[in-house]
C-alpha cells in the first residue's frame, strides 16, 4: 500500500530486482518517470478502494501477461533503478529537475532521508550542467518514448548520435527492417609501409574482392608518415587514408568517412579469406547489436588472486572476439567515445593496448549479450617476417600481463562484469558435410 506521491516511494522498485511483479495501490500516485516510462506494461495497477478484488484480479492475468511484465519489469531496473548513478542520470535526462530532486533520488537509493537537506546527501560524481537543461532547450534531439521502454534503455541511446530509430543497431528486429547491405573495412596500422609483400597489402587485396565492400579505411598510427596514394595497389573500391595521431582508441572514433552501418575492424596482419570476410558479414546482419568475428579469448574469476583473469587458450568456451578481425555497427563508435570515460580511453592509448577487450566490454554491457565466433579459424595473425618490421604488439611479453590488468579495470569501473559467455559458434551451412563442394557456398572455409 503506497501512500502519498513523493519520491520515497522508490522502495517499492527493489522487488523488480529479483523479477517480481509490483501491485500498486494507490489512487492518484505518480510513478517515477512517468512521463516517458510506460508503467502499465511493467506493473499491475488496482484501486485501493477496492482492496478485496486485488486476489482474483492478480489471478486473472495470463501466463503470456505475467512474463511481459516479469521482463519489462527487469528491463526498467538494470536500465534506470539498479544504481544511484543510473538514477541520477535518468533524473538529469528526463526531468532535467533541480538539484534538489537529483541529491533525494541519489540518497533514497542508497535508503537514506535526506529531509531536504544537501549535505546530508552525496552525489556519485560530477555531472556536466548540459544535462540538466538539454532535454527541455534541444527537444528536437531528445529520445522518444520507445527509446526508453525497449532495450538496451534511453540511457544507452545518446540522441546526439541520430534520433531516428532506424540508425540504431538495437531496433531493426522492432521495426521490420535490416541493416545495409555494404561494410566498410577499417584497417589499423602501425607499421610503416617497406615491402610490396607485407601483410597489409595482401589484406587489402582480399578485402576489396568482396562484393559488399563499400570502401577501405586506412587508420595510419605509425611512427613515419603514411606513403603516397600512389604506393598502396589499385583497387576497385575507395581507399581513404586517415590519421589516427598514434592513439590506439583512434581506431574507435565516430569516423566521419564511414557511412555504412557494419564496420569490419581489421588489424593490418589480419590473415583471412575473402569467402570468410563475406561469411561473417552475413552473420553480423542477422545479430547486429553484437560483435560478430573469428579471434575468441575468455575471461575468467581467479579465487586465489580474487581478480578476473584473461586467456586466449582455445577452448569451447569464449567471452571475448577481438576486434582485430571483427563486425560491429558504427554507432558503437559514437559510444565508445561519448559514453565511456576519458579515463579508460586514456589507459588504452598510454599502454597501446586492450581497446579491443574495452570495446567487448562496452557492446556486452549494452546488449547483456555474448559475441559470436563464426567458423573454425584459429590463426588469424602473420608473423612478420620483414628486417626492419616493427614486433607485433601481441609479441611483446607484457602484452598479456597489460590485458589481465585492463580486464580488471573495466570490470571496476562498469561495477560489474559484463562480459557474458557462450559456447556458440556459427559455421555455413553444409559445413564440412560430406557433399558435393558445388552444393557448398563457402567450401573454401573448410580448407582454413
Amino acid at each position: 500500500m503506497l501512500d502519498g506521491s513523493t519520491t520515497c516511494c522508490l522502495l517499492w522498485l527493489y522487488p523488480s530486482q529479483a523479477a517480481c511483479i509490483p501491485v500498486l495501490l494507490s489512487n492518484g500516485w505518480e510513478l517515477p518517470f512517468s512521463d516517458v516510462i510506460q508503467w502499465n506494461q511493467a506493473v499491475i495497477e488496482g484501486d485501493e478502494r477496492l482492496l478485496l478484488q486485488v486476489p482474483s484480479t492478480v489471478r486473472a492475468v495470463g501466463i503470456d501477461r505475467v512474463l511481459a511484465l516479469r521482463q519489462r519489469t527487469q528491463m526498467l531496473w538494470e536500465a534506470y533503478f539498479s544504481s544511484v548513478d543510473k538514477i541520477v542520470l535518468t533524473t538529469l535526462e528526463v526531468r532535467a529537475g533541480s538539484a534538489l530532486d537529483v541529491y533525494t533520488a541519489a540518497c533514497l537509493t542508497e535508503r537514506k532521508v535526506c529531509q531536504g537537506k544537501l549535505n546530508q546527501c552525496r552525489m556519485p560524481y560530477i555531472i556536466s550542467t548540459y544535462l540538466i537543461i538539454k532535454d527541455r532547450v534541444y527537444s528536437h534531439i531528445s529520445r522518444n518514448k520507445f527509446m526508453w521502454n525497449a532495450l538496451p534503455g534511453g540511457l544507452l541511446v545518446l540522441p546526439e548520435y541520430s534520433t531516428h530509430l532506424a540508425h540504431y543497431p538495437f531496433y531493426y528486429l522492432n521495426l521490420g527492417i535490416s541493416p545495409g547491405p555494404e561494410f566498410t573495412a577499417v584497417i589499423h596500422a602501425t607499421s610503416p609501409l617497406i615491402s610490396q609483400s607485407q601483410p597489409i597489402m595482401k589484406l587489402l587485396q582480399v578485402v576489396s574482392k568482396s562484393k559488399y565492400c563499400s570502401q577501405i579505411i586506412i587508420l595510419w598510427n605509425s611512427e613515419k608518415p603514411p606513403p603516397h596514394r600512389s604506393k598502396w595497389p589499385p583497387m576497385p573500391v575507395p581507399l581513404i587514408i586517415t590519421d589516427g595521431r598514434r592513439k590506439t582508441s583512434s581506431r574507435f572514433l565516430p569516423h566521419a568517412a564511414i557511412e555504412t552501418e557494419a564496420v569490419l575492424s581489421l588489424d593490418e596482419d589480419t590473415v583471412l579469406l575473402t569467402s570468410e570476410i563475406n561469411f561473417a558479414f552475413h552473420v553480423w546482419r542477422s545479430f547486429p547489436e553484437r560483435i560478430v568475428g573469428y579471434p575468441p579469448r575468455s575471461h575468467f574469476w581467479d579465487p586465489v588472486k580474487k581478480a578476473w583473469g584473461y586467456t586466449s587458450k582455445w577452448t569451447n568456451e569464449y567471452s571475448i572476439v577481438l576486434t582485430g578481425a571483427a563486425f560491429y555497427h558504427r554507432y558503437y563508435h559514437h559510444l565508445f567515445s561519448h559514453y565511456l570515460p576519458s579515463s579508460l580511453r586514456a589507459l588504452v592509448d598510454r599502454t597501446s593496448n586492450c581497446e579491443d577487450i574495452l570495446m567487448n566490454f562496452l557492446v556486452s554491457s549494452v546488449t547483456h549479450l555474448p559475441p559470436i565466433k563464426v567458423a573454425q579459424r584459429k590463426q588469424y595473425k602473420e608473423m612478420p617476417t620483414l628486417q626492419g618490421t616493427k614486433m607485433a604488439p601481441w609479441a611483446n611479453p607484457e602484452h598479456f600481463t597489460q590485458r589481465q590488468e585492463c580486464v580488471n579495470t573495466f570490470a571496476s569501473w562498469f561495477g560489474y562484469m559484463p562480459l557474458v559467455h557462450s559456447q556458440f559458434r556459427l559455421d555455413p551451412v553444409l559445413f564440412k558435410d560430406h557433399v558435393s563442394v558445388l552444393r557448398k557456398r563457402y567450401k573454401d572455409l573448410e580448407r582454413v
